[in-house]
């Protein structure tokens, strides 16, 4: 069984999205990862994943605590389902400004177990000043974040584990690279 875990985006969508985020139509709209000066690598297009409920955790950071850490093996594609994406509606100020984040630590430790992927339900792996060098500190650590994905919790429906298939566009010179997201049950 397929489930697209790619945001499907409307003309209205995209309007919205320009409107509150600069970047939006230079790559950064709808599920795209921020490509940060770095090659997507062509191994990575398929990749054992995971998913963790982290919907629990409003207003606050999500912190190692919240997941279990023993269930991330290295190169995984390890997603965290907020429940953000449903409950905000993509494109809106709120969701671009307010949206969760992972704390420091769980970023640290998702790069000492040499993930490949992280994807998540909202708008960045950190909020305001801190999402580009966030984004820079997993690239460096050839870690590609995917945002705005939606239909995490089809897949939990299902269990945690499946096997993610991510297709980035082959565009260049771009800082955000739009991707489709699929997961295979």
């Amino acid at each position: 069984m397929f489930i697209d875990i790619t945001l499907k985006i409307s003309p209205k969508m995209a309007s919205a999205a320009q409107g509150h985020e600069k970047k939006a139509l230079m790559g950064h709209l709808g599920t795209h990862f921020d490509i940060m000066n770095k090659e997507f690598p062509l191994e990575y297009l398929e990749r054992a994943a995971i998913v963790f409920d982290v919907s629990h955790t409003e207003k606050r950071d999500i912190e190692i605590t919240d997941i279990d850490l023993e269930k991330v093996k290295p190169k995984m594609f390890v997603a965290f389902y907020t429940g953000f994406i449903e409950k905000e509606g993509y494109g809106s100020h709120t969701y671009f400004t307010e949206h969760p984040q992972l704390s420091h630590e769980l970023i640290e430790a998702l790069v000492k177990k040499r993930i490949s992927i992280i994807g998540i339900d909202f708008a960045g792996v950190r909020q305001g000043k801190e999402h580009t060098p966030a984004d820079q500190y997993c690239a460096d650590n050839s870690i590609f974040v995917i945002e705005n994905l939606c239909n995490l919790l089809e897949i939990m429906k299902h269990g945690t584990h499946f096997q993610a298939y991510t297709a980035p566009m082959n565009f260049t010179d771009m800082t955000g690279l739009p991707c489709r997201v699929i997961a295979k049950i």
